[in-house]
């Protein structure tokens, strides 16, 4: 039987769609998995020092803070001595490393050329994430039933404390303004604090949710995306009037997530063992992309917009070494 011509353009024109749609990447690429041979336990929160191409990582669970060369994608060192290392922030400046340990109660301050301690500030019960104002010059830590403390780092001393309802887990830095949204899990609550003030100026509920641990910022539209776990839902927060506009289901256990500017996306990584990615249509509207497998227990990473890359940390688990797992974004 012979095939119109027009018939056969058809087919062939469906071949090459469907070629070209097989071909096209997947949102997040699986690049590399690097080993931490020995790591035991839980893994917490990630930092970079992305001119050396060094990975810095708190294994909670191992009282270790264990440093990755990215270049040849290999550990290249593995630090002892630490109490929990919950948080960790590289900074340029000074070229310093601060460890936040919860059971040892500290933060440690280290030369990060030589991974040598510089100084520790004690008294900082369960200290826990760690964040940088730039503009200022200063690094707050969350510690303690509830507070940040506020760390001059050309100084390197302790010049305030915020008090807060309980212990605070992720919070984020507005860039053009004096806020900071810490979330407070304990007192079901978003706390919004003014740094210039040092103090809480408001506080949002988080409705039909509750133990709200991961965080990020879209601050050109004012949105705070919030992760929780009770349900498994992200949070969609709108940063001018404290309303929440949208309400996502997500995978179980989240400890982080981040919003990507560019591609206007939210990687959310869960331990239930996914990152779920969701596209954001308007500020008010996410669509899930895709729903990415990585490894069990593994609910912590570290986005890196200028390398689009996504790190996951995930814990040694089933025969499986502790790992951390490179994604490419495209």
């Amino acid at each position: 039987m012979r095939v119109p011509v027009k018939s056969m353009l058809g087919i062939a024109l469906s071949i090459l769609s469907s070629m070209s749609f097989a071909a096209e990447p997947r949102v997040l690429e699986l690049g590399a998995a690097i080993p931490l041979p020995g790591v035991k336990g839980r893994i917490d929160h990630l930092s970079i020092d992305v001119e050396k191409a060094r990975l810095f990582v708190a294994a909670l669970g191992n009282n270790s803070v264990e440093v990755i060369d990215l270049k040849a994608r290999r550990l290249e060192r593995s630090l002892g001595g630490f109490g929990e290392p919950q948080g960790v922030l590289y900074l340029s400046a000074g070229n310093r490393l601060y460890v936040a340990n919860g059971s040892a109660d500290r933060v440690d301050l280290l030369e990060a050329a030589s991974l040598t301690l510089k100084k520790r500030f004690t008294g900082l019960s369960d200290a826990d994430n760690v964040r940088f104002d730039a503009a200022a010059g200063k690094v707050y830590v969350g510690y303690g039933r509830g507070a940040l403390r506020v760390i001059d780092v050309a100084s390197e001393t302790l010049v305030a404390n915020i008090a807060l309802a309980g212990h605070p887990e992720s919070f984020q830095l507005e860039g053009a303004g004096t806020r900071i949204f810490v979330n407070v899990p304990t007192a079901n609550q978003i706390a919004v604090v003014d740094r210039a003030k040092n103090e809480v100026v408001a506080t949002w509920p988080t409705p039909g949710a509750a133990s709200n641990f991961p965080m990020s910022l879209d601050e050109t539209n004012h949105r705070l995306f919030v992760g929780a776990r009770r349900p498994a839902v992200m949070l969609v927060y709108d940063t001018t009037n404290g309303k929440v506009v949208a309400r996502v289901p997500i995978a179980a256990d989240t400890d982080d997530l981040f919003y990507d500017v560019a591609r206007q996306r939210v990687y959310v990584i869960c331990g239930e063992g996914t990152i779920d990615v969701f596209r954001q249509a308007t500020p008010d509207q996410y669509a899930m992309v895709e729903r990415i497998r990585t490894a069990p227990r593994a609910r912590t990473g570290l986005f890196v917009a200028g390398l689009s890359q996504l790190y996951v940390a995930a814990p040694a688990a089933d025969g499986n070494p502790a790992r951390i797992l490179i994604y490419d974004i495209h």
